[in-house]
């Protein structure tokens, strides 16, 4: 007895499976494999339709930390200079050095805090 592959038992087995529609688990599986895709444009397509977001209140806050930083550098300039001028009239100009360098902290933070919360906000000194 001759036997016959399957290809010549089935000639139009290609055909017939092309030919008929998808089978319900390749469509699980491509929507399993799509829903992040789509989940993803969802969300990409709600927050392009969002309006502009108000920074009036960020900038209020950064206001008040510059001004804060003004007052506070004064202050520290302030006090190290006192400092030093009493260690330096009563004579004791090495114990004056830790108050010039805390008034130069303090001039720091005066100028360069100032200056940079400014910066960051776009705000002029």
């Amino acid at each position: 007895m001759i036997r016959q592959s399957s290809a010549a038992r089935r000639p139009n087995c290609l055909a017939n499976s092309k030919a008929s529609p998808f089978p319900k688990q390749s469509i699980a599986h491509a929507a399993r494999v799509l829903a992040p895709t789509l989940v993803a444009l969802t969300f990409a397509s709600v927050a392009h339709a969002q309006g502009t977001m108000d920074f009036s209140g960020a900038q209020t806050l950064m206001g008040t930390f510059k001004t804060f930083a003004v007052y506070a550098g004064a202050v520290i300039c302030f006090g190290g200079l006192i400092f030093a001028g009493i260690r330096m009239m009563s004579g004791r100009f090495q114990d004056a050095i830790p108050g010039l360098f805390g008034a130069l902290f303090g001039a720091g933070v005066l100028g360069w805090g100032a200056g940079w919360i400014g910066s960051l906000t776009g705000q002029s000194m």
